[in-house]
């Protein structure tokens, strides 16, 4: 029979995970809607254009004014997609602008 303790550590465990992917989610819903990051955003970074691929929530770090920092990222190039692995772009991206006309 489990005791009391060990009960309530498996409570607060299932507890901080859950809120720890809560926290994740939430992460990426603030990169999409503040950066505009999507899965396979396209992004500008050295004068080259990448989809991105993956998104490091954990790399954003709290600004001074309560804001957070953009994420570190990792894409492939436009022009080859499904030829390179992903490389990691760090946070010197900005959004590719679309002209909308």
């Amino acid at each position: 029979m489990m005791d009391y303790g060990e009960s309530v550590q498996k409570v607060l465990l299932r507890k901080i995970r859950k809120a720890e992917q809560d926290l994740m989610q939430l992460k990426l819903d603030y990169c999409r809607f503040v950066f505009g990051l999507t899965h396979r955003a396209r992004v500008l970074s050295g004068g080259d254009t990448y989809l991105i691929l993956s998104v490091d929530v954990e790399s954003m770090k709290s600004t001074e004014d309560g804001a957070f920092t953009r994420p570190s990222v990792a894409g492939v190039p436009v022009e080859t997609p499904n030829q390179t692995d992903p490389m990691p772009l760090g946070t010197d991206w900005v959004l590719e602008q679309h002209n909308k006309s």
